[in-house]
């Protein structure tokens, strides 16, 4: 019988923010200490709102919503 080798590997993070993409800064930082580093680029993102992530098939694809942005989204729904 034929042995299988599965082999798996971790895929990256990416960020998107107002259409920006911006890469992981650090794959071991947890979401939060991102958001942490990015705000004094991007103060927008201190309350934005996240979601994902999105495979890709390249990356993990995760989306910071500006809180305004979100609010005009979810209601536009209704």
């Amino acid at each position: 019988m034929a042995t299988t080798t599965l082999k798996t590997s971790a895929l990256p993070r990416e960020f998107v923010f107002n259409g920006t993409r911006i890469p992981d800064p650090d794959p071991q930082m947890s979401i939060e200490q991102v958001r942490d580093l990015l705000t004094p680029s991007y103060p927008e993102i201190a309350t934005a709102t996240m979601t994902g992530p999105e495979d890709t098939g390249t990356s993990l694809r995760l989306f910071l919503l500006q809180s305004h942005r979100f609010e005009r989204l979810s209601h536009a729904s209704v």
